[in-house]
């Protein structure tokens, strides 16, 4: 992918088939960090699928393979950051991604104007929450 947007439509899609009626996106700038959250009120995975769903070859879709959340762990490794998950079935999803903004490898934010346009559009029943903070 080629900026962290697209991930990050990526990852609420993944919380709109999890049945997510709100999703809460949240940015934060902290010293030479980007820290995104992703947060739902969907399904949740159980903790064996927590353990595999950093596996390319592992998807919960049927025959479609699961690459969303293994490049999001592998664009936040890249720079030197890291990903966290946390689930529980019946309760949501949350995902952490910190990315090293100095790092050469860090992707480019892209246009999250037009990454929460086009969720919106395509999901008018679903609440979604943008919060972006520099700390």
């Amino acid at each position: 992918m080629e900026d962290i947007s697209l991930h990050i439509l990526d990852i609420v899609e993944n919380s709109i088939t999890a049945k997510a009626k709100n999703i809460k996106i949240r940015m934060v700038k902290k010293k030479d960090y980007l820290i995104v959250g992703i947060e739902d009120d969907g399904i949740g995975m159980s903790e064996e699928t927590i353990k595999r769903c950093l596996d390319p070859f592992f998807t919960t879709k049927g025959k479609r393979v699961g690459l969303g959340v293994p490049l999001l762990y592998q664009a936040c490794k890249e720079t030197g950051g890291d990903l966290k998950i946390e689930s529980k079935e019946g309760k949501g999803t949350k995902i952490r991604a910190r990315f090293k903004l100095s790092h050469i490898d860090c992707k480019p934010l892209g246009n999250m104007g037009e990454t929460l346009k086009v969720l919106k559009v395509a999901n008018p029943d679903i609440n979604f929450i943008y919060d972006k903070s520099n700390h």
